[in-house]
């Protein structure tokens, strides 16, 4: 094998939660185009077939299949559909979010909880189902954020909760199934990237963005899959309970 060779995932198949729009659809797409087949998760099932196409055009096979997070019955069943369809499951990306900005006087515990049952407890729920049926071991790539390792600029606690709690997630699951059953798992800490999220920005909140990042620029979606697609393969075998920021030095010691 050479070192190019452990970056394929050729014939893995992988499962991507929130696949309907933004960070989701380049995660599925590069996962394709690193030869694997893709298994679509999300609550807008319409928008699936569009991410779909994208996989099909890297010579892969998808399945779309309509998932609520929040559900553990429907991330059972979509991890139980990559296993039907395919055979096997290798990869599971959780990247289902939700994001909102309440200052923490008036945030109701509706919103809150909303925001935790969704990144946080939807991640996990995610993860029983992959850790169940991953016979043969595998790699589990969770969507942090840089707001779970560093203040943000809008009042953000219950996604910076949210994604805290999903980085000591990753470090325990590492701890708990990297030797037993094969199974790696790591996080990413991404910055700020074109999203359904970062849409709602106002045009100072980006610029003040652009200057606190030594990058000077938000990240394409592109630089994020490749470090997805790395986690998940050979090239990272022996990497496992770590957080990677990927926020073009916004977050640098």
């Amino acid at each position: 094998m050479t070192v190019l060779d452990r970056f394929r995932l050729d014939d893995k198949v992988v499962v991507v939660t929130g696949a309907s729009s933004g960070l989701g659809v380049a995660f599925a797409q590069a996962f394709a185009e690193a030869g694997a087949d893709v298994v679509l998760g999300a609550r807008r099932a319409d928008r699936l077939p569009d991410t779909g196409k994208l996989v099909e055009a890297a010579g892969r096979r998808y399945l779309a299949v309509q998932t609520d997070v929040t559900d553990p019955d429907q991330c059972t069943a979509l991890v139980a559909a990559a296993v039907d369809e395919f055979g096997r499951v290798d990869v599971l990306v959780n990247n289902a979010g939700l994001g909102t900005a309440h200052p923490a006087s008036r945030e109701t515990p509706e919103q809150f909880r909303q925001v935790i049952d969704v990144n946080l407890m939807g991640a996990y729920w995610c993860a029983q189902a992959f850790g169940r049926a991953a016979k043969d071991g595998g790699a589990i790539v969770n969507i942090s954020s840089v707001i779970g390792l560093h203040p943000g600029h809008v009042p953000q606690a219950a996604y910076a909760a949210s994604k805290a709690g999903l980085i000591g997630l990753t470090r325990d699951l590492a701890q708990q199934w990297t030797g037993r059953k094969g199974i790696r798992v790591n996080a990413i800490a991404p910055g700020y990237f074109p999203s359904e999220m970062t849409d709602q920005m106002r045009d100072e909140e980006a610029e003040l963005v652009k200057m606190v990042t030594p990058a000077g620029r938000l990240g394409d979606p592109a630089e994020l899959a490749a470090v997805a697609v790395f986690l998940a393969s050979d090239a990272a075998s022996y990497v496992t309970g770590i957080t990677l920021p990927v926020d073009g030095g916004m977050t640098m010691p």
